[in-house]
């Protein structure tokens, strides 16, 4: 045979031969294990106080006004307010709904927990949207400082007035009534026998926001007689409590709950013939009251 032929088949076999073997170390090589499933780990939650519904400013909060919501734990911010209670996810389906139904009914029978119960008066600051945390920088309790300028209707004042309790309704006047700001003074332009007297509504149904420092009525219902009440009055209406202050005493005559409705009048909106009379002489005589 070819000598040439020769090493051409020895070399092939050669060949042949480490082509066997790379093939077998391939198949032999391990296969990687495939990737771990990834085990997701239950969050716990705990609830956090959140509105019901949109709250405007000056809102004064109840129980209505706020809910509680499911949040997960490490999403809490400090200033959220929670329940103060951890637990683990609430189980599916009907154990899911179930136990749902009974963390709803402990809510109604213990009025939503401390926690909401101690929101509960408390006026809105800033506007909170439905489902927003409801935290205490938004909202502004009585005694706090900017409360009264919370809780007063735009375009109103408040003023103090002196009271005593035959001036204050015998004490029967607490915060969130109704009355009819009235006095009585001598006529200095009176001519003739005998004295007139001017007997005057100055401002006719205005909301008492305070008797005192107590922005709350007492809780016992019993009469306070307070040295001073505080009234909510039309901006342009408040220069006639001070004039009227300037003259004498004023009388607060408390108005019946029927009658609360409508605005908070005074001569100079309610048109002329309102809110005064001149008596003289034992003569009533209506005075027309320029507008």
């Amino acid at each position: 045979m070819n000598p040439v032929r020769i090493a051409i088949l020895v070399v092939a076999a050669i060949a042949a031969v480490m082509v066997a073997l790379l093939l077998r170390n391939v198949s032999a090589k391990p296969k990687a294990p495939p990737p771990a499933a990834v085990v997701q780990q239950p969050k716990f939650t705990t609830r956090v106080l959140v509105a019901s519904h949109d709250l405007p400013v000056g809102a004064r909060l109840t129980n209505q006004d706020m809910t509680w919501q499911d949040w997960p734990v490490d999403k809490v911010n400090p200033a959220y307010i929670t329940d103060g209670v951890q637990s683990a996810p609430k189980p599916a389906g009907v154990a899911g709904a179930a136990h749902s139904a009974e963390v709803a009914t402990k809510d109604v029978i213990n009025g939503g927990g401390a926690q909401m119960q101690g929101m509960v008066g408390a006026v809105v600051r800033s506007d909170i949207v439905a489902g927003e945390p409801i935290v205490k920088g938004k909202l502004v309790r009585a005694g706090e400082g900017g409360y009264m300028s919370v809780v007063l209707t735009p375009g109103m004042r408040a003023m103090a007035v002196s009271v005593s309790a035959e001036t204050g309704a015998g004490g029967f006047i607490q915060p969130g009534d109704r009355v009819d700001v009235m006095q009585s003074f001598a006529d200095q332009n009176h001519k003739g026998a005998g004295t007139g007297y001017v007997d005057q509504i100055v401002v006719s149904n205005a909301r008492v926001l305070a008797v005192d420092q107590s922005t709350d009525p007492p809780k016992n219902g019993r009469s306070t007689v307070a040295a001073t009440i505080t009234l909510e009055i039309p901006a342009d209406a408040a220069p006639l409590i001070t004039e009227a202050k300037l003259r004498g005493s004023i009388v607060l005559a408390l108005r019946s709950y029927a009658d609360m409705g409508g605005g908070t009048g005074h001569p100079s909106i309610a048109g002329a013939g309102a809110g005064m009379r001149l008596i003289k002489g034992g003569q009533v005589t209506e005075v027309a009251v320029a507008p």
